[in-house]
């Protein structure tokens, strides 16, 4: 294998310091481009009070364990950050990263565009270098936007972007309707949680503050600043829709049923009619599952009290990928009146606060704090500089292939855009099948087999979830069957347990991966 081909990864999140770790295993020297002075992604900006949202056994690497001293199931924000920090100390990783590169645009040249793209082989040969094709990377050094570009011509491209940073999702509003007519201010999360941790006690000290949204971000900005002003200055958390939200200790219980008996309950795409069938019988205990997780959340929490009951089933929310841990005391600031709860489907902005739908009076307010999630699918669109790329990432809802490669777009692949209960642990078996394909140990599939794939996924989910599909969660119910494919493809036994009862009825993690490199 030839492993002086040139391989730039784009971003030093969680998914670009393990691409970097798998295929410096391959023998490959990768290049990091990192638009940040540090490595972390969005653990390396975020709010004083976040704490991982997954249990750690399932949020660690396979070959790299929590040190002894976090003792808690949740680390906070700065212990996940200095988990990462001592993984890419130990692996090496630092000396590949380029910090404050950020790159603004790629862009594919080839020799022989016939052959790349009339071909029914990923690429024109189904391997994951061209003799004829090169990806050009620009970068402009984040210091000094006035510095002029450089370009780097390298043999393959690992997106590591992630999808919960850097392009905001902000409504749109009618003309004198937006914030331009707010006389308070107006800010994204992602700003809230760039600022220092004084910075953002100063901002919101003694102010009304609106949060809008209902997701992770939405809940521990509303709690944080509920904690801080109290009663005196109450937060109001303001959204469209309700989500089950669940205690830490609950979260744990449920990742330890995420096993193979479990996702024998779950259709998979192309099924025969024997998964079928035995999915449509065995589905009666999912629904058992999420009826009896949602009776316990009623008695715990007061959710009748303030019209908090979702409308949706409890395991409808985790195929979406969905997780939100409540944070502790939410309802009892509720009760004092720190925090105040308001849904409503639509609402604008005046001169001193919000009008919301079907109320007369404004919601006054100093602050508006959109925690409204991030437009994703355009920022991934956007760094391609050929317009038939970008029509591939936004023209499709149809997931990638193996969730990381799109069948039309050759030596790329993307890590990290894929969501699961999990991101680490699947984001790093993704990362050694990535490793296994650059090192030439399989194939790809034909390009018409590879959409034939994806499309089953797309299908398959789009029936199970409807409304509430993306592309971007396919998997979060079958993380076991999805592993079971990526071992098959790099010539692993996919089979991690020792004996028939554990492989069926204990909840796999990432230790269980330990040997596929």
């Amino acid at each position: 294998m030839e492993t002086d081909k040139t391989i730039a990864i784009i971003g030093a999140g969680i998914s670009g310091l393990m691409a970097c770790k798998y295929t410096l295993d391959k023998g490959f020297s990768p290049i990091v481009f990192e638009a940040r002075s540090d490595i972390g992604g969005v653990w390396s900006q975020t709010i004083e009070s976040t704490k991982l949202q997954t249990p750690k056994d399932f949020y660690q690497f396979s070959d790299f364990s929590w040190p002894p001293t976090v003792r808690g199931t949740y680390p906070y924000h700065n212990q996940v950050l200095e988990y990462l920090q001592a993984y890419a100390v130990h692996f090496n990783i630092l000396p590949s990263i380029k910090f404050n590169s950020k790159v603004t645009c790629i862009d594919y040249v080839t020799s022989s565009a016939e052959d790349v793209f009339s071909c029914d082989l990923w690429g024109g040969t189904g391997e994951p270098f061209s003799p004829s094709g090169k990806w050009n990377v620009r970068v402009q050094y984040a210091g000094d936007p006035s510095a002029p570009t450089q370009v780097h011509q390298v043999d393959f491209v690992i997106l590591c972007i992630g999808r919960y940073s850097d392009l905001p999702n902000i409504p749109d509003f009618p003309l004198n309707r937006g914030p331009e007519v707010f006389n308070g201010k107006v800010l994204h999360s992602m700003d809230y949680a760039a600022m220092h941790d004084d910075l953002a006690a100063e901002l919101i000290k003694e102010k009304r503050v609106t949060v809008i949204g209902f997701q992770k971000s939405a809940v521990d900005i509303a709690a944080e600043v509920a904690c801080k002003n109290g009663a005196s200055h109450p937060c109001t958390l303001l959204f469209k829709t309700v989500h089950w939200t669940v205690p830490e200790y609950l979260l744990s219980l449920v990742f330890r049923g995420l096993n193979r008996f479990t996702e024998l309950m779950v259709h998979k795409p192309g099924e025969g009619f024997f998964v079928w069938f035995l999915a449509l019988l065995l589905s009666p205990l999912l629904w058992i599952f999420s009826t009896s997780i949602e009776c316990y959340l009623k008695c715990v929490y007061p959710l009748k009290k303030y019209n908090m009951v979702p409308v949706h089933r409890f395991f409808k929310q985790i195929s979406s990928c969905m997780f939100t841990v409540l944070p502790a005391n939410f309802y009892d600031r509720v009760k004092d009146g720190s925090l105040f709860l308001k849904k409503s489907q639509s609402f604008s902005f005046c001169e001193n606060g919000l009008m919301i739908g079907g109320e007369s009076t404004p919601l006054l307010s100093d602050i508006v704090i959109f925690a409204t999630g991030y437009r994703s699918e355009e920022k991934m669109k956007s760094i391609f500089k050929s317009t038939f790329f970008q029509k591939c990432i936004a023209g499709s809802s149809a997931p990638f292939y193996r969730e990381c490669i799109h069948p039309r777009i050759p030596q790329l692949a993307v890590l990290g855009y894929a969501d699961s209960p999990s991101i680490l642990y699947s984001t790093e078996m993704r990362s050694k099948w990535l490793a296994h394909f650059l090192a030439g140990n399989f194939r790809l599939p034909t390009i018409s087999k590879m959409e034939e794939d994806v499309m089953e996924w797309a299908k398959c989910k789009i029936r199970d979830d409807k409304e509430s599909y993306r592309r971007s969660c396919v998997s979060s119910s079958l993380q076991i069957y999805c592993n079971d494919q990526l071992c098959k493809d790099m010539g692993r036994n996919s089979r991690r347990k020792n004996w028939f009862l554990a492989e069926l009825f204990v909840a796999y993690s990432p230790r269980d991966y330990k040997a596929v490199s």
